[in-house]
Order: structure tokens, then C-alpha cells, then sequence
């Protein structure tokens, strides 16, 4: 029995061994260096089993390519920037190849290959994993990287779940995900960047490969991260600074920023899934009207269209566009239409027939074009990845334009089709060099909103800014559309899943997000909208809608305790435009989002990945929002480093602490960082409106320095770039005590002629104007207007507010400094 038992171990053995052999020949590592070629600022080398090239883009932007077969010629939809000229020394010997910058080293073990970047002071930042590196299994190619003690993964784009990726998989496949469950992978968009944070350094890794990816931060697994694609090379950029929101900037340098969005697309957004007919939309704008809502958009979603088709009207629901979008605009509202990207094949509907004319849509290999079925039917689909295809898409879009609409909103761009399975034989022009839906797949919305962006420019004349507003895209969609993310559910799960959601795309590049508030799909309990109100009016899109056969969800809907909560928080938001479209002039400049992880700011305080904390963020530089569901009565809070103000009622609370705190319908906790600088308005109801001529400065009292780019432009055009805009840089200065407006920039003039400056938390007695005493006047300030007392048996709501001290000024264009 026991030599039997020998014989059996012995098979199992030999056949475990027969399955690794087996296992080897399909898998194939990158092996030993052969071959070095030094080319200025590219090393080419040559391996036993890969071709590769290392190649400077920036002093801390580094590119690694690598392919079993030599590299194709160099293509991205996604990378837009060229590489910088960069001092770098290259030494190599027979074990290794060592590059320089002035910020960073890399590292090449020659046998086997094995790339390493560091400080240069030698600290390892992020490592190929010993003897694993990089190889492929059949097409599929996989880097693996060391795990760092203590490491956090952050960003991916649109990604549920934790903060902190550790510990957790996610797929990119670009999915139409309706009513997704708040823990579901994929979603609807791809950003294969992440940003990893250890040991004081932090760093950023974009891999560039438009195929099904695959990125694991140790799910399964105690030894390594990982990042894999299906198919093309494997094609990386590895970036290093000093500081997290750099990382952020260098990314952004490479794929792209935003431009100056429309300024109405930042005030509210009436959405539902759908107004029709027209009578409708006139009743829920004038409601908005006499409920004195501020608002500047109502969104039409497909019942607008004839049978679904994109392009057209149902003239019995909508007979006049024109009229439509003209009365709307007379009250101060601007119209955006859902787009999709399916067209019917139906001869003698003139897009389906222009498009066979002009011969721009995805085909099978056998040249027959590919048809799905979506809302109106079996469907063509335009090919995006063809010159001839966006020029068609731009055409048919001068229609939309003539008829005055204003906004362009591409949805189905995964692309969607009934089924969700489309074929991979599906063939795209791919520029003139063809590929398969398997490599175009999560491209398609990237290219389809580019084709919507650049051709509604044009059509509104090449100098107005449209708005797009997008469902899916790839890395580098910042260029072209505002994201919102997607067909959530009015649960409390789904809120705060998207303030992560939100908070991650920020982290990703894509500063100008938004959410379905109060939630896509059922119905929102009345305390659950006023939450999600409240969350909303501190999103970089503010955007209210709902699902068609829902109960309505309009502020009114929810009772008048309601309507007066969101009204208040509504307000706000139309008060604070001048601080939040000067942040989006931030997020032009250097990425930075205005949706903020605390990881960005306070990367390497711990509280900040925890669970219990993860969903706080920044809006803008100055606000910590704390977000909680409708259910919490008592929450948990954490205060980072530094001092905070209630923004309520000024009260002061220290940092590094934790407490609880008590939770009510009316009001969502957000605090002040000290320091602050905080431009507002007076109260508009539309931003066609102009506030009063004085611009409102709060400052609040702090011990660190900071400064705030105040802008102003247009708000329509691009004549900013040519300098037409108004900017100056204030400077709160806390050893000098003193707050200096900086001299005025740009050809333009303000709209403000007076500037009220607001002291928060200061007790000076002797406050001077360009060093000249000036008599401040004793002020009161409060944000929020109390709500009503709705309980005849219950006390009176106070006033919250704060005694502050205040400046009013003479806004002139030169230099001036209040010192205290």
C-alpha cells in the first residue's frame, strides 16, 4: 500500500511538472539584456524575448515601451504632449544601465531585465517585482511591481470602492452598467492611471494601451501590483514629483487639460429622463422661476426625438425647436439635448442615408457595416476613429446648432447595444491603420466626444464654447466633455459612492464631474434629496435627474421644508461662482481638480485613507465638505493639520482631530481652512444675470501663507486666449499680516467695481490700506438663510452668522495691501 501510495505521489509530481513546462512555453518573460542602443535622451534594448525602449519625456516623466516583436509605430488618442528636451546622463556597465535627470534615477538590471526608479538620494520609489518584471501569456502582457510596505493605490478613474485601492482588482472594459450596484467593476469609462503613495514619495503610472486592462493592487495576492492589458504592447509612463498634486500636473501635461467651460453649465441643472412635451419644460422652468430657484439648464433626454432617432424632433411633442430654445433663453436657461451614437438603418431618414453616402460606419471584415440594437432600432454605428466619420458626426450637428441649443449630451458611447456582447470582429479605420473593436472598444466614447466637441464648436461658430457632457471616455477626455457617472439609484450607498467616484476622477485628471442627484433609478426618501442636494451644490456639475415612471424629482417635489433646503444650498453655490470658476481656471492651468481627496493635500497623513474618513474632500482650495448619508445621526470627522472655521457660524476647531458630531436634514457640515481666500456674488438666479457691482473677498485669519488666483472672463468665448480676461493674484501673507491684492492682468475689465473685503477671525484694532489707517466697519455675516418653522410647537430657527469685520474698496486695477 505504501509503494502504491509512493507510485501515486510520484504521478502527481511528474504531472505538476509536465503542466509548468507546459505553462512555460506559453509564458514569456521579458530575459537577460542583449543589446544597448544610447539615442540623446532614449536607451533602446534589446532582451532575449523583447524589444524596448526607455525614453525621457520631462526631468520626472519617464516612458517605457516594450513588445515581443520590434515597436510599431509610435500612436495615442490619449497622450498629446511632446517630449521635453532634458539633460540626462546615461552610464551602463555589464550588470546594469543607469539614467539621470535633475529629479530622478532609473535603474536597469541587465540580467534579467528589471527597471528601478529612485530619489536621487537613492530612495526607491517604484520597482519591477524580482523575477517576475514584465512577460506574456499568449497575447496577454503583465508588469509586475514590488509592493511597498505600507503602499496606498489611488485614482483609476471611474472606479467604485475604497479610496485606497489596496488589497483590490479592477478591470477596464467600458460598460453600460444601468442601476449598478455601488461596488460594481467595470463602469462606464477607462483612465489606466494611478497614483501609488509610500514612505514619503508618491507616484504616478499611466499605462497607455487602449485594450481590455487589467490593474491588481495585491486582490489575491501579498507580493506584488500589477497591470495588464489583453493585447498591443506594453506601453507605460512613469512619473515622480515632490508633491502629489504635481504628479496630477505632470499626467494632465501629458494627456491634456481642460479648457474654460461655459459659465452656465456651472450653475444648476434641471435633468429628467423626460421632459416632453414642450408645454412641460415651460412648466418646470417656470417653476423654477417662481420658486425662485437659480438654474441655467433643463436637459432634454430621447423622447425629444422622432422614434428615438438621433438628429431629429418629434414635431407633435416639440413643433417648434427654435421657439422652444428662445423663449428658454429669454428666462435664462440654456438647453442641452442627449446624443447618441447609434443611428437606424432606415433608408429615406436622411442621417442613416448621409452616413451610407459618406461610407463612415463600423464594419465586419467582410466591408458589410456592423448593426445593434439600441432605442430606435437596429443601429449603425459612425466610426469615430475616422476623419471621415467625425467630419459626418460635425455636420449633422450644425442642425442641433441652428435650432440653439447650447449643449451637446453623448450618452450609449461605450458603445451600448441591447445584448451588451458586441462582436470583437468589428473593424475601425483606426486612423488608416484598422483594428478590432478589441482595441477599440474603450476609445470610442474618447473619440465620439471629440467628435461632438470639435464639431459643435464649429458649428456655434469657432469661437463660442460648447458644453459636452459625457458618460464613457478613455484617459485625455478632459479635453473635451464633463463626465457625470452614470444610471445611479436614490440609495444612500450610490450617493456616497459618488462623492468616491467624483473624488477618484479628480485624482484621474477629470476635474469637471457630476452625479445624478438624487439618484437615477427609484425614488429618494425626502431626507436622502436634501442630502444629496446639499453634497451636490459642492460638485463641479451640479446636475438634478431622475428616471422615466419615478416620482418627480424637482425641489418642490419633496415638500416645502425641502424646497427651502436645497433652495439655500442652491444659493450658495450661485454666490460662490467667482471662487469656483476661478478653481476651474486652476484646473486649466495645472489639472488640479476641484472635487479634492484630502490624499491630494495631505498625502501622507494616514486618517485620510481611512474608511471611516475617505469620503471628506476639498472643493476648491478653501471648503472640507463632510458628506454623510441621510441616516447618520451622529458622524464621524476628521480634521487634518492646521485650523479650521465652521463655515456656518465661524467657530473654530483645531486640526489633527477626531470627533463626532451631530447630523439634521438643514444642514451639511463644511469647514474653512485657515488662510482662505474666498471670492462671492451677490445672488442671481441665472448667471444671464448680472450680480451687484461689488465683489465679496472672505478671508479668514490663519498662520500659514496662501494665495488665490482670482479670474474672470467672457464666460462664452475663447478670446481668453488671446488675453482677453481679467486676473489677480491675492496673497494672504501670515508672518506680515498682510493681504495683497496683486496688479490686474489681462486686456479685460472686471465686472465688479467695488471689492468688500470680509475679515474672518481677526481682532485687530488697527487695520491699514497701503499702509494707511482705515476704519473697518463692525459686520455680520451669514451664509444660509434660517428655515422656516415648520413645527408651530417648536422654537424659532436662529440667523447663524458671524461678527466679522469689513473693508469696501474701489476696485481699481493697481496693487493694493490691507494690513492688520
Amino acid at each position: 500500500m505504501k509503494i502504491a501510495n509512493r507510485y501515486v505521489a510520484l504521478a502527481v509530481v511528474f504531472a505538476a511538472c509536465t503542466q509548468v513546462a507546459s505553462a512555460q512555453t506559453l509564458l514569456k518573460r521579458v530575459g537577460k539584456v542583449t543589446g544597448v542602443t544610447v539615442n540623446n535622451q532614449e536607451v533602446d534594448i534589446k532582451t532575449e524575448n523583447a524589444f524596448i525602449k526607455v525614453a525621457v519625456y520631462s526631468p520626472n516623466v519617464i516612458r517605457v515601451r516594450m513588445d515581443k516583436q520590434q515597436l510599431a509605430e509610435d500612436f495615442s488618442y490619449a497622450v498629446i504632449a511632446k517630449p521635453q528636451t532634458t539633460k540626462v546622463t546615461v552610464t551602463q556597465n555589464d550588470n546594469e544601465i543607469n539614467l539621470a535627470t535633475d529629479s530622478l534615477k532609473v535603474n536597469v538590471r541587465k540580467n534579467p531585465y528589471a527597471i528601478t526608479f529612485t530619489t536621487l538620494a537613492g530612495e526607491v520609489i517604484n520597482q519591477d517585482e524580482t523575477g517576475l518584471s514584465t512577460s506574456w501569456v499568449s497575447e496577454n502582457v503583465t508588469t509586475y511591481k514590488h509592493m511597498q510596505d505600507g503602499e496606498h493605490f489611488i485614482g483609476l478613474g471611474e472606479k467604485t470602492g475604497p479610496l485606497d485601492r489596496r488589497g483590490n482588482a479592477y478591470t477596464n472594459w467600458n460598460s453600460d452598467v444601468f442601476a449598478y450596484s455601488a461596488g460594481q467593476d467595470p463602469l462606464y469609462s477607462t483612465i489606466p492611471f494611478y497614483i501609488g503613495v509610500h514612505h514619503n514619495v508618491q507616484y504616478g503610472i499611466f499605462m497607455d494601451n487602449t485594450w481590455q486592462s487589467d490593474f491588481n493592487f495585491g486582490a489575491s495576492n501579498n507580493r506584488f501590483s500589477s497591470f495588464a492589458a489583453k493585447g498591443g504592447e506594453m506601453n507605460y509612463y512613469f512619473m515622480y514629483s515632490s508633491h502629489l498634486a504635481d504628479v496630477i500636473a505632470s499626467y494632465t501635461w501629458l494627456t491634456g487639460r481642460i479648457k474654460m467651460p461655459p459659465l452656465w453649465s456651472l450653475g444648476y441643472q434641471q435633468n429628467r429622463y423626460s421632459y416632453y412635451p414642450d408645454t412641460e419644460v415651460y412648466r418646470v422652468a417656470n417653476t423654477l422661476r417662481e420658486k425662485k430657484i437659480p438654474a441655467d439648464g433643463i436637459t432634454l433626454d430621447i423622447h425629444y426625438m422622432d422614434k428615438y432617432k438621433v438628429f431629429t424632433w418629434d414635431k407633435s411633442r416639440f413643433p417648434d425647436p427654435q421657439g422652444l430654445t428662445k423663449k428658454l433663453k429669454d428666462m435664462g436657461f440654456k438647453v442641452t439635448l442627449i446624443v447618441d451614437p447609434g443611428v437606424k438603418e432606415e433608408k429615406g431618414y436622411g442621417v442613416y442615408d448621409r452616413g451610407i453616402a459618406a461610407d463612415i460606419f463600423a464594419k465586419y471584415p467582410d466591408s458589410t457595416n456592423y448593426t445593434g440594437q439600441v432605442w430606435p432600432g437596429w443601429c449603425n454605428f459612425p466610426d469615430f476613429t475616422n476623419p471621415k466619420g467625425r467630419e459626418f458626426w460635425a455636420r449633422e450637428l450644425k442642425a442641433y446648432a441652428a435650432d440653439g441649443v447650447s449643449g451637446i449630451w453623448n450618452d450609449m458611447n461605450e458603445f451600448s447595444t441591447w445584448g451588451q456582447k458586441a462582436p470583437d470582429n468589428i473593424f475601425f479605420n483606426y486612423e488608416g491603420k484598422g483594428a478590432s473593436h478589441l482595441q477599440i472598444h474603450n476609445v470610442y466614447g474618447l473619440e465620439m466626444i471629440r467628435s461632438s466637441y470639435e464639431g459643435y464648436r464649429a458649428a456655434l461658430g469657432g469661437n463660442k464654447r460648447p458644453f459636452v457632457l459625457t458618460r464613457s471616455g478613455f484617459a485625455g477626455l478632459q479635453r473635451f466633455a464633463a463626465m457625470w457617472t452614470g444610471d445611479n439609484r436614490a440609495e444612500d450607498s450610490h450617493m456616497m459612492a459618488g462623492v468616491r467616484l467624483m473624488n477618484s476622477l479628480g485624482l484621474s485628471g477629470v476635474p469637471y464631474t457630476g452625479m445624478d442627484v438624487g439618484g437615477f433609478t427609484g425614488g429618494a426618501s425626502p431626507q436622502l434629496y436634501a442630502r444629496w442636494m446639499q453634497i451636490g451644490a459642492f460638485n463641479p456639475y451640479m446636475r438634478n435627474h431622475t428616471q422615466i415612471n419615478t416620482k418627480s424629482s424637482e425641489p418642490w417635489a419633496y415638500g416645502e421644508e425641502v424646497l427651502e433646503i436645497t433652495r439655500n444650498y442652491i444659493n450658495l453655490r450661485y454666490k460662490l461662482l467667482p471662487y469656483l470658476y476661478s478653481s476651474f481656471y486652476e484646473a486649466k492651468e495645472n489639472g488640479k481638480p476641484v472635487m479634492r481627496s484630502l490624499a491630494i493635500d495631505y498625502t501622507h497623513d494616514e486618517n485620510v485613507y481611512s474608511g471611516a474618513y475617505e469620503n471628506q474632500y476639498m472643493f476648491g482650495q478653501a471648503f472640507l465638505v463632510l458628506p454623510f448619508d441621510s441616516q447618520t445621526a451622529i458622524g464621524r470627522v476628521y480634521f487634518p493639520a492646521g485650523k479650521w472655521y465652521d463655515m456656518y457660524t465661524g467657530a473654530v476647531q483645531q486640526g489633527n482631530t477626531k470627533l463626532s458630531m451631530e447630523l439634521g436634514m438643514s444642514k451639511l457640515p463644511v469647514y474653512v481652512k485657515e488662510s482662505s481666500i474666498i471670492p462671492m456674488q451677490s445672488l442671481i438666479q441665472t448667471t444671464a444675470e448680472k450680480p451687484t457691482d461689488t465683489l465679496t473677498v472672505h478671508v479668514y485669519k490663519g498662520d500659514i501663507n496662501n494665495k488665490f488666483v482670482y479670474y474672470e472672463d467672457d464666460g462664452e468665448s475663447y478670446d481668453y486666449e488671446k488675453g482677453d480676461f481679467y486676473k489677480r493674484t491675492i496673497t494672504y501673507d501670515a508672518a506680515k499680516k498682510a493681504i495683497t491684492f496683486g496688479k490686474a492682468e489681462g486686456s479685460a475689465k472686471s465686472k465688479f467695481n467695488n471689492i468688500k473685503v470680509v475679515l474672518h477671525g481677526f481682532n485687530a484694532t488697527a487695520i491699514k490700506l497701503n499702509g494707511r489707517q482705515f476704519k473697518a466697519a463692525d459686520d455680520f455675516s451669514a451664509l444660509m438663510t434660517p428655515i422656516s418653522r415648520f413645527d408651530p410647537t417648536g422654537l424659532s430657527n436662529p440667523v447663524e452668522g458671524e461678527n466679522v469685520k469689513s473693508l469696501l474698496i474701489k476696485n481699481s486695477d493697481g496693487q493694493f495691501a490691507i494690513s492688520y
